[in-house]
């Protein structure tokens, strides 16, 4: 007799990606997909999705809606970060989007963001548990700082930082110039210091990076030609690492970059600008070691419904 299995989709639409992850009722991946939709491209000038970046967006829920249905998924939860957040005109692409793939968008703010970053490492990597630590999830257009005892969430905030916007903001050269790369690091110091400042995150324990940019980073290191989820997650680099792959990839252009193992050729043109802000949330933390975790916000949610079903 064949046993049923129950399949739950999570999709996350974040500034620079649109996420898919299929998982069967014991908490196994089935699909993870990554598309990029770059909604946010524009939007930190503007202040407005691009009909173009809409267009491609709503292309890849189309996608989604297909690999659901072959995967014959029972529920979908769909969440949307920064991007939707922030644009005025964010329900020319939320309500076709709905209208696709069958479900209600969620746009989570910040805190909530954070909180499922937390789930996801927690549940993750289990070395971590009962010592402090510092997720830091940099996206397309925030990064979320959450702050651990190793028992539960001490502290946590968005701060409206992320590799598409410092990009976009900064860099008007290919590759960028020493002083576009100050640039970035200054508006970054100048958001951490406002934001974080009068904030009890601890120094001196370990930084944990999940999203995009710290597994393309993971991927850089180990020059994966085929992305690993494994074998990124828990890889760690110490801040000379990080300083200098920031060193390799800032200093070439974004044809060169796309030639480098373990960066998709979508993010090569904002890599550097996120890995620039991972080098100054060490700096900023006094971080002894970055501990990459595949695992983000999309698992976070996942695991968070799991347990509701089991009335955890």
């Amino acid at each position: 007799m064949q046993v049923k299995t129950t399949k739950r989709a999570i999709i996350d639409i974040g500034t620079n990606t649109l996420l898919l992850l299929i998982v069967d009722d014991q908490m196994r991946a089935v699909v993870d997909l990554c598309r990029f939709g770059r909604l946010g491209k524009g939007l930190d000038a503007s202040g407005r999705l691009s009909a173009e970046a809409i267009a491609r967006s709503l292309e890849f829920c189309r996608e989604y809606r297909r690999v659901m249905d072959e995967h014959r998924v029972s529920r979908v939860r769909v969440i949307a970060t920064q991007a939707m957040r922030e644009a005025a005109n964010a329900a020319d692409f939320v309500g076709p989007a709905e209208h696709i793939l069958g479900a209600t968008i969620e746009v989570i703010a910040g805190k909530r963001e954070a909180d499922l970053a937390f789930v996801s490492v927690a549940r993750t990597i289990s070395e971590l548990a009962g010592q402090p630590y510092v997720v830091v999830d940099v996206g397309g257009g925030s990064t979320e700082f959450i702050a651990t005892d190793g028992h539960a969430v001490t502290a946590a905030i968005s701060v409206p930082v992320g590799a598409v916007r410092m990009h976009e903001r900064h860099v008007k050269s290919d590759p960028p110039t020493a002083a576009e790369l100050a640039a970035i690091a200054a508006d970054v110091d100048a958001q951490l210091e406002r934001d974080l400042g009068g904030r009890a995150y601890p120094r001196g324990v370990p930084l944990i990076g999940t999203a995009g940019t710290a597994t393309t980073m993971a991927a850089i290191h180990l020059a994966l030609r085929a992305y690993d989820a494994d074998a990124v997650t828990g890889l760690r680099l110490a801040p000379a690492a990080v300083a200098a792959q920031l060193a390799r990839v800032a200093g070439a252009t974004v044809a060169e970059r796309q030639a480098i193992a373990g960066i998709p050729p979508e993010r090569a043109d904002v890599i550097a600008a996120g890995i620039a802000i991972y080098a100054r949330a060490m700096a900023r933390l006094e971080a002894p070691v970055m501990i990459v975790c595949d695992r983000g916000i999309r698992w976070g949610l996942a695991y968070e419904d799991a347990d509701a079903d089991a009335g955890r």
